[in-house]
């Protein structure tokens, strides 16, 4: 097995940020396995146009069987989305990381700040992980309503974050950043809410 090591781009970049780019360098050497692209494929549940699908539905569902309590999960979770995905846009268009599959395939790697937010594009908005995002504070929301799931919920959740560097979408620090966007969303949603909606 070869040494972990960061992509060439990263090599002077700080220590923390070394290893954390060496680290997604790691996981990301499996991108191309039939599992883990499986895996990924299966982790798109938590990209937006299937989260808001997966909100949408439970509201209707709610609404439909006469639910009050789906019916607010529902609205907890789309409303959650719709923060979380605005946090994450907000941050992802002034700040520009270098996603691992593009550093691994090119050699080029960066993380800096843009304040003019003129890289807003795939390859160089990597943190904060969207996906983490999205299924974190969606998940959070409806464990609001039914405690009961948090496990179920937890693994699912769990499941998304850690897949990203091993298709080559994140860093550590990347989905770290985005399971806080998504509390902080969730959390906000709540207040905003109250005790319920």
């Amino acid at each position: 097995m070869k040494p972990i090591k960061a992509p060439p781009g990263a090599q002077h970049a700080g220590t923390i940020e070394r290893t954390d780019a060496a680290l997604a360098t790691a996981a990301a050497r499996y991108r191309k396995h039939p599992v883990v692209r499986t895996l990924g494929t299966v982790a798109e549940i938590a990209d937006q146009p299937p989260l808001i699908s997966l909100c949408v539905g439970t509201i209707a569902a709610g609404a439909l069987l006469r639910r009050p309590r789906l019916l607010r999960a529902g609205l907890r979770m789309l409303a959650s989305e719709m923060v979380a995905t605005g946090a994450k846009a907000v941050v992802k268009r002034y700040v520009n990381r270098t996603r691992p599959n593009k550093a691994i395939e090119d050699g080029r790697y960066a993380l800096h700040a843009d304040l003019k937010g003129s890289k807003d594009e795939g390859p160089w908005n990597s943190f904060p992980s969207g996906h983490t995002a999205g299924a974190v504070s969606v998940g959070r929301a409806f464990v609001r309503e039914y405690p009961g799931a948090a496990p179920a919920v937890g693994l699912a959740v769990a499941f998304v974050a850690a897949i990203q560097p091993f298709i080559g979408a994140h860093y550590p620090s990347d989905v770290a950043a985005g399971a806080v966007v998504g509390l902080g969303s969730e959390a906000l949603v709540d207040a905003v809410a109250g005790v319920r909606l």
